[in-house]
């Protein structure tokens, strides 16, 4: 079974309304590009006891985990200890870390016509960027050369670790998609067909609905209702989705239920997920 996909966005910024998340509408992207799916997204702030308990979730699951932003090293970045400490491993800094993270400092020197400085008490700061806990992977960053690092714990939760800025984050998550995922790309696409019902009330739907869940495992039934449209008032998208190949049997069966009661139908709707 393909794994499920999580997303954890850190940073009081996010949630202070200082910033807004661009990350979850992009991984939603990233992710159905390549036929997979976002299960969930976890908001946190720059609070060590919960991000820590966030990340102990996560590597208590067998799912996949994506994790952006708090990996720096001002004070207020998190999120390499709180992992550590989620993992119950040390801080250590990592060989192949450090030596992009020189390299990205000798750059640096040389742009700005002066000597690299190694034992230079900033640059000697610089290189915990790349302390993470121990037996953590490298994540290659294009743009900077300053990686995240990916986590695996016993039970098999992976958690990648990247910047909080799109324009690091979104190519790293790409190079790790493409890296470590692409067996499962495209393997069990899903589907979804919809329909709007007019006039829809959703408790008059309920039992049609739960009906058509009972009858066809692995389908989910979905109902989004709208009371102000522009174009259809109050009214219901009803809809079945799940594996391509067990959609039809139950988008008949829906459809059927919605004819049997009499219900008034507009459009319909497939989107491929």
């Amino acid at each position: 079974m393909a794994p499920s996909f999580g997303l954890i966005i850190v940073g009081d910024e996010i949630l202070s309304g200082k910033r807004a998340d661009k990350h979850l509408p992009k991984v939603i992207e990233l992710l159905g590009a390549r036929g997979l799916a976002l299960s969930y997204a976890d908001y946190v702030g720059d609070n060590p006891e919960r991000l820590t308990a966030t990340l102990q979730r996560a590597f208590a699951s067998s799912d996949v985990v994506f994790s952006c932003g708090g990996i720096g090293a001002t004070p207020d970045d998190h999120t390499r200890q709180c992992a550590a400490k989620a993992l119950g491993r040390e801080l250590v800094l990592h060989d192949t870390a450090a030596a992009l993270i020189r390299e990205r400092m000798q750059d640096v020197a040389k742009e700005q016509g002066v000597a690299y400085e190694p034992e230079r008490a900033d640059n000697v700061h610089r290189l915990n960027m790349g302390v993470f806990p121990q037996g953590a992977e490298v994540i290659p960053n294009p743009y900077n050369k300053i990686p995240g690092f990916s986590c695996t714990s016993p039970a098999g939760g992976v958690v990648h670790f990247f910047p909080g800025f799109p324009v690091m984050a979104w190519p790293m998550m790409e190079w790790v998609l493409d890296q470590h995922y692409r067996h499962l790309f495209h393997v069990a696409p899903q589907v979804e067909h919809s329909v709007i019902v007019l006039g829809a009330m959703e408790a008059a739907l309920t039992p049609l609905m739960e009906q058509v869940e009972r009858n066809h495992p692995g389908l989910r039934v979905f109902s989004l209702p709208s009371v102000d449209h522009p174009q259809y008032g109050r009214h219901i998208e009803l809809g079945v989705k799940g594996p391509q190949d067990l959609v039809p049997a139950g988008w008949t069966a829906l459809l059927q239920g919605l004819h049997d009661i009499g219900a008034d139908m507009g459009p319909e709707l497939v989107r491929t997920l």
